[in-house]
Order: structure tokens, then C-alpha cells, then sequence
């Protein structure tokens, strides 16, 4: 099993959504650890650590996020595996 951590930036219809919970609950679902915040600029980062598989269920879903979210864009930057965090976050 390869561990994976992915930086995500995610741009559209994204806050005041749900979008952060139900990242949080996918993530949490899916054993990937990390945090997910707003931006100043309406959009949403997120840190992900897992394993491949897990880490790539919470990317696909944050292709499409929330019921009300309209995501217009989705950078991933994959960067080197830390294994920092103990649990999955929304950051304030």
C-alpha cells in the first residue's frame, strides 16, 4: 500500500455549501487524514494523506463536493508523503 499526500485548491460555488463537512465526512469515510479551509478568495485548500486509493475517493469526490457546490476548478499538486496528521480537520 503507497501513502499519498495531495494539495488541493479547489475554485466555484464552494462556501457556505457544506462543502468543508462533506469533505471531512468523505475523508473520514475513506481513513484520509489532513484539513480542509475557506480562502479568502471564495475558493477551498485542503491537505490529504493516505493511502493512493483513499486519497484518490476524496479527490473524485471533490470533483463534484456538496450537493450545492458548483466546482469550476480543481488544482491537485501532489507533494512528498509526511504523515503529520492523526485525524482530518476543518480549519478555521
Amino acid at each position: 500500500m503507497n501513502s499519498k499526500r495531495a494539495h488541493l485548491l479547489i475554485k466555484g460555488r464552494v462556501q457556505g455549501v457544506y462543502f468543508r463537512q462533506g469533505m471531512m465526512e468523505t475523508a473520514e469515510k475513506n481513513n484520509v487524514l489532513g484539513w480542509v479551509r475557506n480562502l479568502p478568495d471564495d475558493g477551498v485548500e485542503s491537505i490529504l494523506e493516505g493511502n493512493d486509493s483513499n486519497v484518490d475517493a476524496v479527490i473524485e469526490w471533490a470533483r463534484f463536493g456538496s450537493a450545492g457546490a458548483v466546482v469550476k476548478e480543481l488544482k491537485i499538486t501532489e507533494e512528498p508523503y509526511v504523515g503529520e496528521f492523526s485525524d482530518f480537520e476543518i480549519r478555521y
